[in-house]
């Protein structure tokens, strides 16, 4: 079974080989139509040669005429005869003695004379009409079908070859390049671009390999070579013929492929001279870690613009040609895609004047967590949970943000501690004192004090202040810190106090009035009560 990540890796392969078939059919409903008004002579779907025009008939209608014959003859099971003759000073291919076609001068081919090139055509239709016959049998039939079964059998083996050559060669590049030492450098270990450019490297040589695979299985049986044929012309017709123009050139789409091919490929290599810039030399300057990331990441964006604008140069396009498509997409920023350029202007204001780097212990808003990457868009945050936060760069110019590393990492915390009344507070100041002492991460310099704050309902209110050098750890402090003072007031019997309230009842008569009609009610019933309680059983 798949579980829920494969199943979703499985999912999009299949719609990009789904999305790759399909631009290619829309890529092909042209050729394809030009396809099927070919001049080639075809038998049993496979192109022999072409012809001419000649006499009153167009090369077209030759070539459909002699198809249509010789499909007819295809279809028959007679044994069949090719032989060349001349009629009329023209030599005439005839099958089974039956007229089929003359070769005129405007056939003629390289440097054959006509009687030549009337004995090519003759031993190719012979050897054509021979082997469609043939490969009717159902003994032809039943091997092909075999034989369709092993491709398809090797094809989903190089598919899932392919994969496993895919994450070797990923695995190798990045070891080559890219080397972590810390938690934090993981994130960054894998280019976006390079992963980019790797999986569209997969889609396309597994894309290539079921297209290929597809054709092969419908060039084997006579009923789909015609479709076959046609889509393979098709095929080649789109991606070769220059076709599109872009300025004052024209370019076919296999070059407009190659060119995206390089520019990703260089985004890619871009992303990884950055990291190799920033791993193996500007460790070495031994600057501080942010100053490492700014550089790094101003060096790859100067390298991909500049790159992509000698690629395109080299490759002939002007890109005066290009101001329509600079123009809209510059409307697009400015209605569509603000949000991004603002997020894109923030990123580049956190490079430059650095209120954040790379390793300081952040909390903005409700967040709190240790900057690991700042890109172009967004920040990412490894909070204490060692959960990665995304937040895009606005947030960190638009909202208070409390920076704990910014230019000194040494910070105090304050732990409140409450004590009942009645306790030696000389006692409580030496506790809380020796809580801290021989705590790893609490510094000895500046001292910890104990500030009593005053007092409260029913306590005496102090406050323990402690310095430590990592912020991050300032959780853990806390909670070590608690633990020790709980023990020492225990062995000191230093009372820690729970709210109580005091009620005080005076004594003392309470003026109340009788009727005299109730008060003699009272008094006949406490008459009855006693002379009950006295008479004799």
């Amino acid at each position: 079974m798949l579980n829920r990540r494969q199943f979703s890796s499985v999912r999009y392969q299949i719609l990009g080989i789904i999305t790759a078939l399909a631009l290619t059919i829309i890529l092909l409903a042209g050729p394809v139509q030009a396809a099927r008004t070919a001049t080639s002579i075809v038998v049993d779907g496979r192109p022999l040669f072409s012809v001419s025009d000649a006499d009153s008939l167009t090369a077209v209608e030759r070539a459909d005429l002699l198809n249509l014959r010789l499909k007819q003859i295809e279809q028959s099971q007679e044994t069949v005869e090719v032989t060349t003759e001349v009629r009329n000073q023209y030599p005439t291919i005839l099958v089974n003695g039956k007229y089929l076609l003359t070769v005129t001068q405007s056939d003629l081919q390289e440097t054959r004379t006509l009687t030549e090139q009337a004995n090519l055509w003759a031993e190719q239709l012979r050897q054509a009409l021979q082997q469609a016959q043939e490969e009717k049998s159902a003994e032809f039939i039943k091997n092909m079908l075999l034989l369709t079964m092993a491709i398809v059998v090797l094809a989903i083996a190089l598919h899932k070859g392919l994969g496993w050559l895919w994450r070797s060669v990923k695995q190798a590049i990045i070891q080559r390049f890219v080397e972590p030492s810390t938690a934090e450098a993981a994130v960054a270990d894998s280019p976006k671009s390079l992963n980019l450019l790797l999986i569209l490297t997969l889609l396309a040589a597994r894309t290539a390999l079921w297209i290929a695979t597809v054709l092969y299985i419908t060039n084997l049986f006579p009923i789909s070579r015609s479709w076959s044929y046609t889509l393979t012309s098709g095929l080649i017709t789109s991606f070769i013929s220059r076709s599109l123009s872009v300025g004052r050139n024209n370019y076919s789409v296999t070059d407009l492929l190659f060119l995206a091919a390089l520019i990703l490929g260089w985004v890619a290599l871009s992303g990884t001279i950055s990291n190799f810039f920033k791993l193996r030399i500007l460790q070495v300057t031994r600057i501080s870690r942010g100053s490492q990331e700014a550089v790094a990441v101003i060096s790859k964006y100067l390298l991909i613009v500049l790159g992509t604008i000698v690629l395109v140069q080299v490759w002939g396009i002007d890109l005066s040609s290009l101001t329509i498509i600079f123009s809209a997409l510059g409307v697009g920023i400015g209605f569509g895609l603000q949000d991004i350029a603002k997020n894109f202007g923030s990123g580049l204001i956190l490079l430059f004047e650095r209120p954040i780097r790379v390793g300081d212990f952040v909390s903005v808003g409700k967040i709190e967590g240790t900057v690991v990457r700042i890109g172009a868009r967004s920040t990412v945050l490894r909070n204490l949970d060692q959960v990665s936060i995304i937040l895009p760069n606005s947030r960190f110019l638009e909202d208070e943000v409390t920076n704990w590393n910014y230019e000194n990492a040494v910070s105090r915390i304050r732990i409140p501690v409450n004590v009942a009344y009645g306790c030696d507070i000389s006692e409580v100041k030496a506790a809380l004192l020796k809580a801290p002492k021989g705590h790893s991460d609490v510094l000895n310099t500046p001292e910890p004090i104990v500030c009593f704050l005053g007092f409260g309902e029913s306590s005496f209110n102090f406050e323990l202040r402690v310095w430590i050098a990592e912020p991050m750890v300032q959780y853990r402090v806390k909670s070590d810190l608690l633990f020790r003072i709980e023990e020492l007031f225990r062995e000191r019997e230093i009372e820690i106090p729970f709210p109580q309230r005091d009620l005080h009842l005076r004594s003392g008569s309470i003026p109340l009035t009788l009727s005299p009609q109730l008060e003699a009610t009272l008094r006949n019933t406490l008459l009855k009560s006693e002379n009950n309680s006295v008479a004799p059983k």
